[in-house]
C-alpha cells in the first residue's frame, strides 16, 4: 500500500464564532496532481494557508509521508518540503532571477557575504530542466509572466519541495503558455513531486489532474477520480445544485451606440475603427499583449491617443500603424466626446469593469455602497455631505437585483469573494446610468457559479439595450456571450467575425496570424 505523501485530517479553522473550514480531510499521493475545487469562499485558500504555515489551524493534524508534521509558520512548511505558488506571484521585480530564487535562504561565503556566483550557478542548473532560456542574471521584471511562474517553481525545487501547491497558476497565461505549464507539471509528477492544483478553469483540471477534492461552504464534500467525472458533475458538487446552461440570445438593434474612428496610440494600438449597437455584445479576442486592454483604456480616456504623433517621422508612424494624422474619435450616440478624459467618458455613459479589480476597481476597506457610488457621488451628496441613507437604499436595490451574497451593503467590499466584488463594480455603473459597458476579463479568478451569474448580468444588460464590449482570454466564454467577435493581434484589429465564423478554430487562426487580416471590417 502506498503511503500518502500528504494527509490533512479533520482540519478546522475558526475566527471568533465564524468557522471557515470545518473537519476537512484532504490527502495527496506521491507523484499525483490533485485538484482542490470549490466556489470562492469554499475554504480552499484557508486550507492551503494552514498547510503552508501562513495560518495556524484551530484543530486538526497534518502528516507528510506518514510522519506527523507540526506547521506553525512558513519556514516549518518549507522544512517539510511544502511550497506554495500563489496566484499573485511573490517575486521582487528589481532583483535578479537567482536572487529571487534564494530569497530567505542565501548561499554565503564564510557565513557572512552572499555568494552570488554560487547562487547563479545553482539557479542555472535548476532552470535548465524547466526553461533553459531564462538567464539567472536577468531582472525578474524583464521576464514574461509565464517565465516568472517557472522561477517560482524553480525556487520550490531548489528547496527540495515534494509538495507544490499552485493557486490559480494560469490566471495571466496564454493558452500556449498553459501548454508549457501543463508539461512542466507532468514532468514534476513523473519525478514523484505531488502537485495540488487550484483553478476555476474546468478544461485545465481535466487535462492535468488525476483526482479532485471538492469543498463547499468550508466543508469536505467528496474526493473523486477525474476520469470518472464530467464538468457538469463536478460543478454540481461544487455549488450544490445543477447549473443550467443557457444559450446566448441576441438583442442587437440597428441603433449605433458607440463609434470608434481611427483611434490609436503609438506602440500599443494601431488606428482602430468599429461600431457597437444597442443590445449588442461585442467580444474582443486575442493573445495577451495584443492591445485589447490598451484599446479600452483609450476609449475610457485613461490614455492619450496618438502620443505626440507629429514628433515622429512618417516612417516611424507607418511602422507604429499611425500613418494617418488624426488622433481618432470616440463617438457616443452621434456625439464626438473629448479624448483622454475619464470624467467625460463617464458623463457620456461609458463604464469600465477593469481586468485587475483589486488594484484598479475597488477600495477594499470601504463599504459596498461607497464603492458603488464613487463615479456618481454627486447624485448622493448635498452641501458636500453624503446622503448615506439614499446611497444605502439605492445600493441595496441594485445589489439585490444582482444577487449579491451576503446582501449587506455596509460590509467592506474587500471581504467579498471575487464574483461578488465584480457584481458591485457592475452595480456601480448601473447606479451611474451607464449605457456602454467595457468588461475586461470579467470572470478572471471567479468560480463557475458566479461566472454563470455574470453571464446572466451581461445578457440582461443587452436585453435592456446597453452596448457591451467584453475582453476575454477564454475562448468558450467569448463564443458563449458574443453577438460578434473582434480579433486583435499586435495592436491591430485583424478580423470581425459573425455567425458560424465565431468558433475556436477561426478565432485562434486570426489571433496567432495563421489567417490573413480582413481587408474590410464588418460594421
Amino acid at each position: 500500500m502506498v503511503t500518502e505523501r500528504l494527509s490533512m485530517r479533520n482540519m478546522t479553522k475558526t475566527y471568533g464564532t465564524n468557522t471557515v473550514v470545518k473537519n476537512v480531510n484532504f490527502s495527496v499521493l506521491p507523484g499525483e496532481v490533485h485538484a482542490l475545487v470549490g466556489e470562492n469562499g469554499a475554504g480552499k485558500s484557508t486550507l492551503l494557508n494552514m498547510l503552508s504555515g501562513v495560518t495556524m489551524a484551530t484543530s486538526g493534524e497534518i502528516f507528510v509521508d506518514g510522519e506527523k508534521a507540526v506547521i506553525t509558520k512558513p519556514t516549518d512548511a518549507r522544512d517539510y518540503g511544502i511550497a506554495m505558488i500563489h496566484q499573485e506571484l511573490q517575486n521582487i521585480p528589481e532583483l535578479t532571477v537567482f536572487q529571487n530564487m534564494f530569497l530567505g535562504n542565501p548561499k554565503t561565503k564564510g557565513g557572512v557575504f552572499v555568494d552570488k556566483d554560487r547562487e547563479a550557478k545553482r539557479a542555472k542548473e535548476i532552470l535548465f530542466e524547466l526553461d533553459p532560456d531564462i538567464d539567472p542574471w536577468e531582472k525578474i521584471k524583464n521576464l514574461k509572466v509565464s517565465q516568472q511562474q517557472i522561477v517560482e517553481i524553480a525556487r520550490a525545487l531548489l528547496a527540495n519541495a515534494k509538495i507544490i501547491a499552485m493557486d490559480e497558476p494560469t490566471s495571466s497565461l496564454t493558452p500556449q503558455e498553459f501548454d508549457r505549464l501543463a508539461q512542466l507539471i507532468s514532468d514534476l509528477a513523473k519525478k514523484g513531486v505531488s502537485v495540488i492544483y487550484v483553478s476555476h478553469k474546468m478544461d485545465e483540471l481535466f487535462r492535468v489532474c488525476d483526482r479532485a477534492t471538492v469543498m463547499r461552504d468550508g466543508q469536505y464534500i467528496d474526493c473523486v477520480n477525474m476520469k470518472d467525472m464530467t464538468e457538469e458533475s463536478i460543478v454540481t458538487m461544487m455549488v450544490g445544485r445543477k447549473i443550467e446552461k443557457v444559450s446566448h440570445h441576441s438583442y442587437v438593434t440597428d441603433r449605433v451606440m458607440l463609434e470608434v474612428e481611427n483611434l490609436g496610440r503609438v506602440g500599443t494600438v494601431k488606428p482602430a475603427s468599429f461600431k457597437v449597437h444597442a443590445g449588442e455584445v461585442l467580444g474582443i479576442s486575442g493573445l495577451v499583449g495584443s492591445g485589447r486592454t490598451e484599446l479600452f483604456r483609450l476609449i475610457f480616456g485613461l490614455d492619450k491617443p496618438g502620443l505626440a504623433v507629429a514628433k515622429h517621422t512618417r516612417m516611424s508612424r507607418e511602422i507604429a500603424g499611425l500613418d494617418k494624422p488624426a488622433n481618432g474619435k470616440v463617438i457616443v450616440k452621434g456625439e464626438s466626446i473629448k479624448l483622454n478624459d475619464v470624467h467625460e467618458a463617464i458623463r457620456h455613459g461609458i463604464g469600465l469593469v477593469p481586468e485587475d479589480r483589486k488594484l484598479e476597481g475597488i477600495l477594499k476597506s470601504r463599504s459596498i455602497n461607497i464603492n458603488m457610488g464613487m463615479p456618481s457621488m454627486s447624485k448622493y451628496t448635498k452641501g458636500g455631505f453624503i446622503k448615506r441613507g439614499f446611497l444605502r437604499k439605492k445600493s441595496y436595490e441594485i445589489m439585490k437585483g444582482l444577487n449579491l451574497r451576503p446582501l449587506d451593503v455596509d460590509r467592506a467590499i474587500g471581504t467579498l469573494s471575487g464574483g461578488n466584488q465584480q457584481k458591485v463594480i457592475i452595480g456601480r455603473w448601473l447606479a451611474s446610468g451607464t449605457e456602454i459597458f467595457l468588461f475586461d476579463e470579467p470572470t478572471r479568478g471567479i468560480d463557475v457559479g458566479a461566472k454563470s451569474e455574470i453571464y446572466d448580468a451581461i445578457e440582461e444588460l443587452a436585453k435592456q439595450g446597453k452596448a457591451i464590449l467584453v475582453i476575454s482570454s477564454e475562448m468558450p466564454e467569448i463564443i458563449r456571450i458574443s453577438d460578434r467577435v473582434m480579433v486583435m493581434r499586435d495592436g491591430e484589429i485583424v478580423a470581425q467575425l459573425e455567425g458560424e465564423d465565431i468558433n475556436e478554430a477561426t478565432i485562434g487562426q486570426y489571433s496567432i496570424g495563421q489567417a490573413k487580416k480582413q481587408t474590410e471590417a464588418v460594421l
